[in-house]
């Protein structure tokens, strides 16, 4: 166990003394001290087709998150590791229902039966998929919705006004910037956060392959859309970053077929001006042909799998040398964004889990002592306070926050270095340093040694005010972490490069 969460622990079993006897409040502490246990909690939202649940599907790696407008859409459905599968409806008042576990063309089926999504609290899904091990992912149902109240139970899950975000982090989709994705991403930043405003969410521009009309090179169209919105001033300071991806590709890539690959590998094999012939548009993609031995229903559900961008992409990379389902599952996914998003959740989500987890059941104990004081309760809030003031991974998400949306009190370029510093494009050492994984030992104890002069010296300087200080004060202390984990001291002493490169890997 992390310190941060060792210390959130005992500061609960505090608590549990002071409100021993109050139900209502001992029945909160267990819920934060479950939490505590759990993984990471990370939540897909957006807007309504989004495509949400082609990119939940994709992360998992099988196809049990519904993607019609069935009921359970409208519902907000955890997807959590167990070793045997099983769902379990809970309704609104407490009774729990189990569901059949039932599958239908590889799809999980996700079905209420005579209950409609308004019965319905939330769905718990329990499966045996390894990439659940390590984060409990959250369906939400879409934002901005015709139906208000399918929209408000997002809204309420996420965004609520008297406890922390049942959410650490989260994945938002979108496809532009519109005022409904700003306003729920403040809302998502202030509530999860509460007083330090942390950054946890990260911007997904989604259905990315659409972008180009589903041309081969719609991702480099969607990369560059990404990165104008990278900068936009709104989206800077309500996200980490933004990443383009291509859910439908991804989830078919995840979960092709053999039968998917036996019919890529037909089209693959058509003469070109056929090829190119078909592959147009929509509409001459599925009209009846003598061109090919796929029927009609064959090329339709190609397209309901990978779209057309991913029938075009599945050809061409088949022509270009995939020659198994293995090969070609793996090189769709490497063109889908897939793993990008992957490597993200996992460099700044995962990595900060124990400190996510930690800010949000401190931020529940705060609004718990509010709302029910109790005669020893100013013990637990000087628990709090020693645990944030003691905490440099949660001074750093604070700083990395205040980086995003306040004006900076240093120059730009220290702003922007001081974000890197403190993990902001990433959390490995060499990573904050703005190092390759290359670099050798010499370079990066020079660089340690150069950023710790700097900042040190812009903390002394005369006129720096209060906030200055605090901010190189914190900057400073990340860096002398950095150097602790290469093993980088006055000079003195030695090390190999492949150890240093290696210690700055996460494991």
């Amino acid at each position: 166990m992390s310190a941060v969460l060792a210390d959130v622990t005992e500061l609960l079993g505090a608590a549990r003394e002071v409100y021993a006897g109050d139900s209502v409040a001992e029945a909160v502490l267990d819920t934060y001290a479950r939490r505590l246990r759990e993984p990471l909690r990370l939540a897909v939202a957006g807007m309504v087709k989004a495509g949400k649940s082609t990119v939940l599907n994709a992360l998992i790696g099988e196809q049990i998150a519904p993607t019609d407008a069935g009921e359970c859409t409208r519902t907000v459905t955890w997807y959590r590791y167990g070793r045997s599968a099983t769902i379990t409806a809970h309704l609104h008042g407490g009774a729990e229902v189990r569901l059949p576990v039932t599958r239908s063309d590889g799809a999980l089926v996700l079905d209420l039966g005579s209950r409609t999504a308004e019965d319905v609290a939330w769905l718990d899904v329990v499966w045996p998929s390894e990439s659940l091990r390590s984060t409990v992912l959250i369906d939400t149902p879409g934002i901005a919705s015709i139906s208000q109240d399918v929209s408000e139970r997002s809204t309420r899950f996420l965004t609520p006004t008297r406890s922390p975000s049942e959410a650490d982090a989260i994945l938002y989709l979108l496809r532009h910037i519109h005022a409904s994705d700003v306003r729920f991403l403040e809302g998502f930043r202030d509530t999860a956060a509460g007083a330090s405003q942390t950054v946890n969410a990260v911007s997904l521009l989604s259905r990315a392959d659409e972008i180009g009309s589903g041309r081969i090179d719609s991702l480099l169209s969607a990369a560059r859309i990404a990165e104008r919105y990278r900068h936009d001033g709104e989206l800077r300071s309500l996200a980490l970053e933004c990443i383009p991806i291509a859910g439908l590709l991804a989830e078919g890539a995840r979960t092709l077929r053999e039968s998917e690959f036996a019919a890529f590998r037909e089209l693959a094999a058509l003469d070109r001006v056929v090829r190119d012939r078909m592959l147009i548009s929509v509409d001459r993609f599925t009209r009846p042909t003598h061109d090919t031995t796929l029927s009609v229903a064959d090329r339709r559900n190609l397209l309901a799998r990978f779209g057309i961008f991913g029938v075009r992409l599945g050809s061409a990379l088949i022509r270009g040398g995939a020659r198994t389902s293995s090969q070609l599952s793996e090189r769709m996914i490497a063109q889908s964004g897939l793993i990008d998003v992957q490597r993200f959740v996992a460099d700044q989500f995962r990595s900060r889990g124990p400190t996510l987890k930690a800010r949000s059941v401190l931020v529940g104990l705060e609004l718990l002592l509010e709302d029910r004081p109790a005669r020893e309760s100013g013990r637990i809030r000087a628990g709090i306070e020693r645990v944030t003031a003691n905490s440099h991974d949660l001074r750093e998400l604070a700083l990395l926050s205040q980086l995003r949306t306040t004006e900076p009190v240093v120059s730009r370029s220290d702003a922007a270095a001081a974000e890197r510093l403190v993990g902001g494009a990433g959390t490995s050492a060499l990573a904050r340093l703005g190092l390759q994984d290359d670099a050798d030992a010499e370079a990066i104890r020079a660089r340690i040694a150069d950023v710790l002069e700097h900042w040190r010296r812009l903390a002394e300087a005369p006129l720096a005010d209060r906030a200055t200080s605090d901010m190189c004060r914190v900057v400073v202390r990340s860096v002398e972490g950095i150097a602790s984990e290469l093993a980088v001291g006055d000079g003195s002493d030695r090390f190999a490069t492949s150890d240093v490169v290696l210690a700055s890997r996460p494991m």
